[in-house]
């Protein structure tokens, strides 16, 4: 094939008259010659999609969709996310779980470089998504979440903090692909009325990944009063982290699979490097309205120092704080449930949902944050530090003391609340676009934002900042960014979400015009 014959599609949407739309594919040849022509996009039939003849587009079980439908694509997806994050989360839902005298300084030091990567390059991700497709950025991604939970097993016999601090800048990098990957898939790939499900869905099985995850130290230290972890723990961890690229694998790429609406995730020809780079700055300049949310971003991430190092690491021992993980990462599920249900309510508009959810989500954070304030004014970091004489005033407490009920409920309503949190952003940015490219320059700006703050509370951890100061700069964190996302929630969230170009354009490409006449669409 010639270079004149090779053409780039390009799907827009047309308005014709003044309440309708339809959507056409804008065609032109690669090499700049020949006609521009404008063509419908069909929704098209199960049916019609099967006989594409393609082993991933055929239905084989009567009652699932088939292989290349965007929610088994979202499965998939999830179990990506299953094996690499769900099960660090599970590791460090621990708290600091490496042996030493230095166990706890190291493990926040490599945390702090794995943020600091990840805010830098996390930025970018979106860029690195769209040259690379979400399938190898997965692939890529699950590599780092092996490595770093080696580097743990590493240090209890060498000590060597050197490998644990670069496993976690690697892991950063890695992170940062991977996410991105990860909401550019979660916000494009559902249709606009089960977005909310479609987040659901991997949220779901996500955490389920870290609840299987926290069963393993749960498991392997249920006897054990020490407060490390043991080298099985590690291992087993390492195994299922490496099935998550495997899983990756097998995912297929964006531009073979369908929507529930029978519309293709639409894959769009890149530039060059350059170009895409520059798309995620002409982003911010062109809609700024995703500033709004880059507080939030910034909180969503800030809040598991405290969970993780100050309140379950601070006050519980290692069995307990593996029964702490299960629980969290357990009762994620049912706040992504909640927060699923109540952003796809179909009684209301989708503007209504927007400003429903986020008055949910404000009224059950001040009564969480508020109940952990209660909690922490009974310890402080001096009282369950050692002194030099190796004394601690307040001992670590068990899940069978009779103290543990209410601190095991506090916990959990945390992990509701985080998957609440969390879930709310992805679908607040899903609702202001359905562009696969855009929705990924999202993500990279999610998890950049989100990564800078995680990277400043470890920090803030490592130099032994007071207990009650880590909890008030969360709580404070969460509610005012919520404050601040206002304008956007109550005033800028649409209830339909217009067909936008697949790319952000140049200037100078993808000139003539789409526009109306006489109610046509033409090119002018």
């Amino acid at each position: 094939m010639s270079e004149q014959e090779k053409s780039t599609t390009l799907q827009v949407n047309v308005s014709k008259g003044s309440s309708n739309s339809f959507d056409v594919a804008l065609e032109k040849d690669a090499g700049g010659a020949g006609a521009t022509t404008l063509q419908e996009v069909k929704h098209y039939t199960p049916s019609e999609i099967e006989s594409s003849g393609k082993f991933y587009d055929k239905r084989y079980v009567p009652f699932l969709p088939a292989y290349s439908n965007a929610t088994i694509q979202i499965v998939m997806l999830a179990f990506v996310v299953f094996m690499t994050p769900g099960m660090y989360n599970a590791l460090t839902g621990i708290g600091a779980s490496i042996s030493g005298p230095d166990g706890v300084k190291t493990q926040d030091n490599s945390t702090v470089a794995l943020y600091c990567t990840f805010a830098g390059l996390g930025f970018f991700a979106g860029t690195f998504c769209n040259l690379m497709g979400p399938r190898y950025c997965l692939m890529f991604g699950g590599t780092g979440y092996l490595i770093y939970a080696g580097s743990l097993l590493s240090y209890n016999h060498n000590q060597n903090a050197g490998f644990v601090i670069f496993a976690g800048a690697y892991l950063g990098l890695c992170g940062a692909c991977l996410w991105a990957a990860q909401g550019s898939i979660i916000m494009s790939y559902p249709t606009e009325e089960k977005k909310g499900r479609g987040i659901m869905i991997f949220w779901v099985i996500f955490n389920l990944g870290a609840v299987i995850g926290a069963i393993i130290p749960l498991a392997n230290n249920m006897h054990s009063d020490s407060s490390t972890v043991k080298d099985g723990t590690y291992i087993a961890f390492m195994v299922l982290m490496g099935c998550g690229s495997v899983i990756a694998f097998f995912m297929l790429p964006k531009e073979k699979v369908w929507r529930d609406d029978g519309t293709r995730v639409v894959d769009k020809a890149l530039p060059n490097w350059k170009s895409e780079i520059l798309g995620s700055f002409k982003l911010l300049i062109k809609e700024p309205k995703i500033l709004i949310m880059f507080p939030m971003f910034f909180a969503s991430n800030w809040f598991y120092t405290y969970q993780f190092n100050e309140f379950n690491a601070g006050r519980f021992n290692i069995r307990t704080r593996s029964l702490n993980s299960l629980l969290y990462w357990f009762f994620q599920m049912f706040g992504a449930v909640i927060m699923g249900t109540i952003l796809d309510l179909k009684w209301f508009r989708r503007s209504v949902r927007a400003r429903i959810g986020w008055g949910f989500l404000f009224c059950i954070s001040m009564a969480i944050w508020g109940g952990g304030y209660k909690f922490q004014k009974s310890f402080t970091r001096a009282d369950v530090t050692a002194d030099a004489n190796g004394t601690i005033k307040i001992a670590t407490m068990d899940f069978k003391d009779g103290a543990y009920i209410g601190p095991m409920f506090l916990y959990i309503f945390y992990g509701i609340f985080d998957a609440m949190f969390q879930s709310y952003c992805l679908w607040l940015m899903g609702a202001l676009s359905n562009d696969s490219e855009k929705t990924a320059y999202y993500a990279g700006f999610y998890k950049g934002i989100q990564s800078a703050g995680a990277a400043v509370a470890w920090r803030l951890d490592a130099y032994g900042t007071a207990y009650m100061s880590m909890l008030a700069s969360s709580w404070a964190l969460v509610q005012g960014s919520m404050v601040v996302a206002i304008p956007l929630v109550f005033f800028m969230v649409s209830d339909h979400t217009e067909e936008e170009p697949e790319r952000i354009l140049e200037e100078d490409e993808f000139s003539p015009i789409v526009a109306l006449a006489s109610g046509e669409g033409r090119i002018v």
